[in-house]
């Protein structure tokens, strides 16, 4: 088994999170994984994408080819298309609904949404909406890390321990607004 996850967004959105929660709970599940490292503008507003590679044997690269990506997840929905031409023909993208209109020539939203439909299988998700009942805006990532969940090939438990570690520094409030926001995320994406 291999699976093949795109990861996008802008910078300040959580990319890195994302991406160490799902390293860890591979790792835990005695997995192997290989991570390109992030790419794009590490400042707020610029493109960030990331591959990650899960799998029960070795793995040699860490890019994902193209037609090879089992799952776009992005926090961005003009950048989950900006990664269409990597998915497999029967890939998954779970997106916000959330744009980050940075770009003075932003594409309508509306036609963003229906290019996002046009897909294979796709999961929109109001991020921002399920952050703000959460707790935090800035809960977003995880939000669409738990829509995301009923796709990866990781154990539901192991996502949320690792976002226990990832935030316990920040207190037990962060802790738990978090949680919460993977769960919400994980009951969007059942619609």
């Amino acid at each position: 088994m291999t699976y093949n996850v795109i990861l996008a967004g802008v910078g300040g959105q959580g990319i890195l999170s994302i991406a160490f929660v799902i390293d860890q709970a591979a790792l835990a599940e005695g997995l192997y994984f290989l991570q390109a490292e992030v790419h794009g503008m590490s400042q707020r507003g610029g493109a960030v994408q990331s591959h990650l590679r899960l799998s029960d044997t070795q793995v040699y690269s860490p890019l994902i080819p193209q037609g090879e990506a089992d799952l776009i997840l992005s926090v961005e929905p003009l950048e989950a298309l900006r990664y269409f031409s990597y998915l497999k023909p029967q890939g998954v993208v779970i997106s916000s609904r959330s744009p980050f209109v940075n770009i003075p020539d932003y594409t309508p939203v509306e036609d963003v949404y229906r290019e996002i439909a046009n897909g294979p299988a796709s999961v929109l998700v109001e991020a921002d909406k399920l952050a703000k009942e959460a707790g935090s805006l800035r809960a977003e990532n995880m939000v669409m890390l738990g829509a995301a969940s009923l796709y990866l090939p990781l154990q539901e438990d192991n996502l949320k321990k690792f976002i226990k570690i990832l935030f316990k520094s920040k207190g037990e409030k962060v802790v738990e607004t978090n949680l919460k926001a993977f769960e919400l995320g994980r009951q969007a994406a059942k619609k």
